[in-house]
Parts: structure tokens; C-alpha cells; sequence
């Protein structure tokens, strides 16, 4: 077995036993610190140390170098729900394709600090992504952001558009500018939201928001560290810092400044996808519908000056983890054409 082939085997035995070993966690007795100290990812996870604010601050990523020469490096951001973990699918097919893959876990979420006295933005954490990108000697990356990491995404590029080579932007939310139609929530809103959380509740709103019903282990196994940490030793902290990134989402919008992007741009979009922040606190005689992504990437697209649209019916705001056969097949399309 030649080298290339030995490192696709390895890819797919990999991915099956980090599957296996997630879905049969038994969700009653998880408990998570702030940190996942314990919660394992699929992947060797890594950390950037470097200051920010007044404060020693620690960057958990993934960083798979090429397995084929002159191949770029692929940087994955995650959304607000997941961490770097739930890319090991997309991260094991890039490999195999010969990318190089860099997956950070934003300050603030996965294994990464999650410190309580900071000032979230979507420019601090592009910034910290391009420190880390440096500090690895990588120039230039295709870069893909799903969910909230798709507005960090597209941030990331309008301030780094010469590192940035192509940008990707997989069910984006912030394609649509949130406080033109609902009110300003303050932060302790959010941290008593948080705080109420408990599990059953989580899967109700992933099962109907994300997956249209449908429900089953892989899908379960996503929500174990959220679990883990609504019933573990650090939930205020953790409720208090979710609550803090919330703002992010609605008073720094990237939609006014799409015309504004140079490079390639590819937005990949589930279209049964719904989802619409704040729809529960919309201003006083809005009749505007959020989150309607059959309507949002044809704006987004003619917003931008060199984009294109790839549009996936029937699947909702996870492609890449819904369907990940028919999402291969546009990922190749948008990580192929100029």
C-alpha cells in the first residue's frame, strides 16, 4: 500500500472509531468543564498561546498539513453550537483530496479559553486566526465558515484578503442585518436563556431547526459536549460566555459590507434551512420573515461581486453533516472553480 493510500485507510478508520466513540456516550452521566478537558476530539488538538486584552489566552486547533505538494491549506470555522470537532468528515475528505486542513476552536468555544471579562468580536477573533495562521507559516487559505462561523468567515476576509484565497460560506447566518427587524436584547437576556438550557431542550431545537424531525446517533453525538457541559462543574460559566458571543451576531452584521469582498466567493446553502435569530423578539409590526434561505443566498450572492451560488434542496442549516454525499459534490465545484 503506497503512502497516499495509507493515509486515506487511516482517514476512514479514524473517523469510524471517533463516530463509535462518541455516540455511545451515555448522555444522563456527562459532565464537561469549561475547557473539554475530557471530552475528545477526533483529531490531535493543539494549542496557540498569546495575549489579548489584559489577559494569557490559549487557541485549541487542528492543523493536518498537505498530504500532496502545492495543495493550499483549508481553514474551517466553526458555528456557535459546535466546536472544531464536528468537521472530522470535511477535514478527512480534504485530506484524501491532498488539502491541508487548519481547524480552529474560537476563543470562547470548544477547548479553547473561554475567558468571562472580554469584549467578543467577530475582528478579535479574525485576528486570532490570522495570528495562528502565521505563527504556522501559512500565507494563503481557502477559508469555509458554516453558521456564525461564516459571518467570522467573511470578517476574517474583509480584513485579510490577501491571505484569504477563496471564501466559503456554507448556511451562513448574517445574511440578513438582525437588528433592522428585532429588538436589542441585552447580554443578561441571553445568560438567563443559558442558564435554563437543559438537554432535552437542546435536542428539541436542533432536531426541528436543523434536521426538519429526523433525529439519530450522529446527530446526538453533536450535542453530547453541550450536555456534558449544561450538567458539568462549569455551567454559569459557560452560560455567562455563550451569552457574551450572542452579541456578536446582532450588533456586528457582515451583510452591509458583502460588495466590499475581492476573492472568489462561494456560498453553498441548504435551502429548507430556517434559521432566523431573534425571530422570537422581532421589533413591533415587523412582518419580515428571518431566516428564509430559499430567498437569502440569491441576495447574499447578488450582493457580491465575484460569487457564486450553490443551493442544496431539502437540506436545512447542516449540509456537510446531513448529507455529506450530495454537499461533496457542490464542495468540490466551489473549492475547484476561480
Amino acid at each position: 500500500m503506497n503512502s497516499y493510500k495509507a493515509i486515506c485507510l487511516s482517514a476512514l478508520i479514524t473517523l469510524s472509531q471517533g463516530v463509535a466513540a462518541h455516540t455511545q456516550a451515555d448522555s444522563t452521566t456527562l459532565s464537561y468543564d469549561a475547557l473539554l478537558t475530557h471530552y475528545e476530539y477526533d483529531f490531535k488538538v493543539n494549542y496557540f498561546s498569546f495575549n489579548s486584552q489584559k489577559q494569557s489566552l490559549k487557541m485549541a486547533y487542528i492543523y493536518l498539513k498537505p498530504t500532496k505538494a502545492d495543495m493550499p491549506v483549508v481553514t474551517l470555522m466553526h458555528g456557535k453550537n459546535f466546536n472544531a470537532d464536528y468537521w472530522t468528515h470535511t477535514a478527512q475528505y480534504l485530506q484524501t483530496q491532498g488539502y491541508g486542513v487548519l481547524i480552529p476552536d474560537q476563543i470562547g468555544f470548544g477547548k479553547s479559553s473561554k475567558p468571562t471579562n472580554y469584549q467578543y468580536s467577530f475582528a478579535a477573533l479574525a485576528a486570532h486566526t490570522h495570528a495562528l495562521m502565521s505563527s504556522l507559516n501559512i500565507n494563503q487559505s481557502i477559508v469555509l465558515g458554516h453558521s456564525m462561523g461564516g459571518m467570522l468567515a467573511s470578517r476574517f476576509a474583509l480584513m485579510y484578503p490577501s491571505t484569504t484565497r477563496k471564501l466559503i460560506l456554507l448556511n451562513p447566518i448574517g445574511l440578513e442585518n438582525y437588528l433592522q427587524y428585532v429588538d436589542y436584547k441585552d447580554t443578561n437576556f441571553f445568560y438567563k436563556n443559558e442558564l435554563a438550557k437543559t438537554p432535552e431542550g437542546v435536542k428539541r431545537y436542533q432536531q426541528k431547526n436543523y434536521y426538519d424531525g429526523d433525529w439519530n446517533a450522529t446527530y446526538s453525538a453533536l450535542t453530547d459536549f453541550i450536555t456534558g457541559q449544561i450538567q458539568g462543574p462549569d455551567k454559569e460559566h459557560i452560560a455567562w460566555v455563550n451569552a457574551k458571543t450572542y452579541d456578536m451576531i446582532f450588533t456586528q452584521p457582515v451583510i452591509t459590507e458583502f460588495n466590499n469582498l475581492t476573492m472568489p466567493v462561494k456560498l453553498i446553502i441548504g435551502t429548507r434551512d430556517r434559521t432566523g435569530p431573534g425571530r422570537n423578539w422581532k421589533k413591533a409590526g415587523v412582518s419580515y420573515e428571518l431566516g428564509r434561505y430559499d430567498k437569502l443566498g440569491k441576495h447574499a450572492a447578488a450582493q457580491i461581486k465575484n460569487a457564486q451560488l450553490f443551493e442544496l434542496d431539502n437540506l436545512g442549516h447542516l449540509p456537510h453533516i446531513e448529507d455529506f454525499s450530495r454537499f461533496k459534490t457542490v464542495f468540490n465545484q466551489a473549492l475547484s472553480q476561480n
